[in-house]
């Protein structure tokens, strides 16, 4: 397969990755899990002033942000605890991606 080919299809696959990724609001929500020392998972209403945003607009990006494999939860009673995945599929594509188009830039230097 020539390589305008895979870098099309890696785009493609990775799409719902960079969507996820490209909205500040769900950055600023990636942020405060990284932020998270402990690692022990967040609730919502701790992401709703990180993120500046309503509780079901805080559900709607984690929504997103779990779709993109991105970031997980657990149950805990009630209580849902929101953590960054520890997959990195995507991001490993991702990073495959940039170098597919990087070696191209580079070819045509």
């Amino acid at each position: 397969m020539d390589e305008m080919k895979v870098i099309k299809q890696s785009f493609a696959e990775l799409s719902p990755f960079l969507t996820a990724l490209g909205d500040e609001k769900r950055q600023s929500i990636i942020l405060e899990l990284m932020a998270d020392k402990a690692c022990a998972g967040l609730q919502v209403t701790d992401l709703m002033a990180a993120a500046d945003l309503s509780r079901p607009a805080v559900s709607h990006h984690l929504k997103v942000l779990k779709e993109a494999n991105l970031v997980d939860f657990r149950r805990e009673g009630t209580k849902n605890y929101y953590y960054l995945q520890h997959e990195l599929g995507e991001i490993n594509q991702l990073k495959t991606l940039l170098d597919q188009i990087t070696a191209v830039i580079e070819k045509q230097q």
